[in-house]
């Protein structure tokens, strides 16, 4: 005998706030009279964390996920297989009562104001310039701005926005520090006309992102890469740190 278990909430985007009542129905399909032992629903928070090979022997243990997950179980008799079914669903914090004001960041790239190069005298010359409309960023808004291309003595290849989610855990034996890229997407292709205005615009993943959040224990915090790689494969990054909240 064909027998379906299954969740369905009410609300249909699965997005519920601190306060709220998560409704909906069990649905229970078979086609003919069935017997069982009750129906049991229960909700439970699930936070997974992994070990990373990068900081062995301090702290390995990352934040990676979290999940609210409201489970069915049907108990049937002994010779019939219990059903199980798992719906997930979000909860989002509270808004902030605050107002977030956006405050525009300019930069400037060229061969000087890069870190972390060995042989400066190497690279070729270019200069870049750009503003970001603000770095506190409202998370169901997307980050936007701009990037110019002054100069450049090598053609560009592609210029890129990658958003980095930037995970810390630790006690007061040390702490460890994980960045993940959680989204990646090409703005220009090519080399692109200098002095043209490159429209910077991402909408942030739900899934993937979070207000940022900061503890004794961890802190959860994102940043956004512009990257761009010229012909030659030189590749020229700079980064911004952002902070996201919800109002």
């Amino acid at each position: 005998m064909s027998v379906t278990l299954d969740i369905k909430l009410k609300r249909a985007n699965k997005v519920y706030h601190e306060g709220e009542t998560v409704a909906g129905v069990i649905l229970l399909s078979c086609k003919e009279a069935m017997q069982h032992h009750g129906i049991s629903l229960s909700m439970e928070g699930i936070v997974n964390l992994q070990l990373s090979s990068k900081s062995v022997g301090v702290f390995e243990a990352f934040y990676n996920s979290v999940k609210y997950t409201l489970r069915c179980d049907l108990k049937r008799p002994l010779l019939a297989k219990d059903l199980s079914r798992n719906c997930e669903f979000i909860v989002h914090c509270q808004p902030q009562k605050a107002k977030v004001v956006p405050t525009p960041v300019k930069f400037t790239i060229t061969p000087d104001t890069l870190q972390n190069i060995r042989e400066r005298s190497l690279l070729p010359k270019f200069l870049i310039r750009g503003h970001l409309d603000a770095t506190s960023c409202v998370i169901s808004q997307p980050l936007t701005g701009e990037v110019v291309v002054e100069k450049s003595e090598v053609p560009v290849k592609s210029i890129e926005l990658q958003l980095v989610r930037v995970e810390t855990c630790g006690c007061a034996e040390g702490y460890a520090r994980d960045a993940t890229e959680i989204q990646n997407i090409q703005i220009a292709e090519g080399d692109v006309c200098h002095g043209l205005p490159i429209p910077i615009y991402m909408v942030f993943p739900r899934l993937f992102t979070c207000p940022t959040l900061e503890t004794t224990n961890f802190k959860v915090e994102f940043e956004i890469n512009i990257v761009i790689v010229l012909h030659d494969d030189h590749l020229i990054t700079e980064n911004f740190p952002l902070k996201l909240c919800r109002v």
